[in-house]
């Protein structure tokens, strides 16, 4: 969320991949700010792993890093909208 500390997000991501030891050093990785969109600060996390450890990095990477994020009040936002009503007078 805008609300969050970017480079603690950023930390915390390196320090998931860092502490997986399928991710693989070479290549290197790519965590950086996709974008700035309505609702959210979009990290991109573009790690590299064998074909056979794909889906686990993946998949324990979503879930550890919505536990650490959860743990250090970093939020996730969903996209919402915020409506604004004016009282019309007759």
């Amino acid at each position: 969320g805008y609300g969050s500390d970017i480079d603690k997000a950023m930390e915390i991501i390196n320090d998931l991949l860092n502490k997986d030891s399928r991710v693989l050093a070479e290549p290197e990785r790519k965590v950086a700010v996709a974008e700035l969109a309505d609702s959210s600060v979009n990290i991109i996390v573009r790690p590299w792993a064998k074909a056979e450890d794909y889906w686990g990095v993946f998949f324990d990477f979503q879930k550890n890093c919505k536990e650490a994020f959860d743990a250090a009040g970093i939020e996730i936002p969903f996209p919402q909208t915020v409506v604004h009503m004016n009282k019309l007078e007759a």
